[in-house]
């Protein structure tokens, strides 16, 4: 995997070159090496294995994302910002099957590094609400509830947070237990 600045590099040299082809007059050449450095430009934006890792987890198949996540050894040498947010928000998702405390480490982290999409921003907050609701912390995942909400323009997780809505108002009903047959019938013994 190339270094971010590297790809950089790599286009500003194949567009230079493009640049001489014109000069020389062969415009056909000077054309295609200018579409060759935007794969290169395109891929500075948009790291390869990261795409690599969305198609794998689209099609639920969760050891081949990681697989390819794993093929990026240094973050923050080799992504932009975003690109790093959305790293720690594909192992958040991967890791949240598993181990919730880790899982939310990358959700802090990702949405501390920004997301450019907003229904990607509003599936971490509601991720960390799940989180941070199982941890018994209402008012925290009541606000990260409401953030996804505000988030979620289109509705894609409208019925996420309609069922994470309805628990927390079960969690929240107070537990009312009457005394089944037998303990009445033990009680009563007793004060005999």
């Amino acid at each position: 995997m190339y270094n971010k600045n590297i790809k950089l590099f790599i286009a500003i040299l194949i567009i230079a070159y493009g640049g001489y082809q014109f000069y020389e007059g062969l415009i056909g050449n000077g054309i295609m090496y200018l579409l060759l450095s935007t794969i290169f430009i395109f891929l500075y934006f948009k790291n390869e294995f990261i795409l690599l890792s969305f198609l794998k987890l689209r099609k639920q198949n969760f050891e081949g994302a990681k697989k390819w996540l794993d093929k990026i050894k240094n973050p923050k040498s080799a992504l932009t910002t975003k690109q790093q947010g959305y790293y720690h928000y594909l192992n958040g998702i991967m890791v949240s099957q598993t181990n919730m405390n880790e899982a939310e480490k990358y959700f802090k982290t990702a949405i501390s590094l920004g997301l450019s999409m907003d229904h990607d921003l509003a599936m971490a907050k509601l991720n960390l609400a799940g989180i941070a609701f199982s941890k018994r912390r209402r008012q925290e995942a009541n606000k990260l509830l409401s953030e996804a909400q505000k988030l979620d323009k289109r509705n894609m997780l409208a019925d996420q947070i309609k069922m994470m809505k309805e628990q927390m108002k079960k969690a929240q009903m107070p537990n009312q237990h009457y005394g089944s047959p037998t303990s009445s019938r033990q009680n009563r013994r007793s004060r005999r």
